[in-house]
């Protein structure tokens, strides 16, 4: 499917005072201990060698651990849900809704630095790495041999992501911008349930 391997395989209160110039690891680990849901919109940019870029757009939702909303509204419909044990992943097109383990969808994916536990160092490797762009960078290598993506990268300012870059084990690259990141609002009990569409066909993976 469209963005399934981003997000399955896939989109990140600051405690110290000065946090635009702190550095990235202290920020990152400030995010994760004081944010617990969050909600904002984000563009994403898919590079690949030899094809034409792809551009996408969409908002989100989350509450750790483990529950989020990514919804891709252009260049068509698609979301991606998860209600803390599985992941639904429905194309509006195709009325096709794949359903996973979370466990399993997660694991060492992008998904698992902004959605899942606080735990991150038990499936990556944090590392500085330097400013750019008037962010500062934190880098982030998946543990498991077998991880989709080969490296991941999140800039951070005022102690909030506001990019992630991802590159895969096929050369592809997926710059992720966050915007109207609004952290630790209101959410409802049954906001992250995902109700089935109406005739949708339902696969098992």
């Amino acid at each position: 499917m469209k963005y399934t391997k981003l997000m399955a395989a896939l989109a990140a209160g600051l405690l110290f005072a000065d946090a635009a110039s702190a550095a990235a690891l202290d920020q990152f680990k400030s995010f994760v201990a004081s944010t617990k849901a969050a909600r904002g919109e984000f563009t994403q940019k898919v590079v690949a060698q030899g094809s034409k870029d792809k551009l996408s757009s969409g908002s989100f939702t989350f509450a750790r651990p483990g529950k989020f909303i990514w919804t891709y509204t252009k260049p068509y419909d698609q979301v991606l849900q998860a209600d803390g044990e599985q992941l639904y992943i429905f194309d509006k097109d195709l009325n096709q809704v794949t359903v996973r383990k979370l466990g399993d969808a997660l694991g060492s994916s992008p998904a698992a630095i902004l959605f899942g536990s606080n735990d991150l160092e038990k499936n990556f490797a944090l590392a500085e790495a330097g400013s750019r762009d008037g962010l500062e960078w934190l880098k982030a290598t998946p543990k498991a041999k077998d991880a989709s993506f080969e490296q991941i990268q999140i800039g951070l300012k005022n102690g909030v992501p506001e990019a992630m870059e991802l590159k895969d084990s096929f050369g592809q690259t997926s710059i992720l911008s966050f915007k109207k990141f609004e952290k630790n609002p209101a959410l409802n009990a049954t906001s992250f349930k995902f109700v089935m569409p109406k005739g949708a066909d339902v696969i098992n993976n």
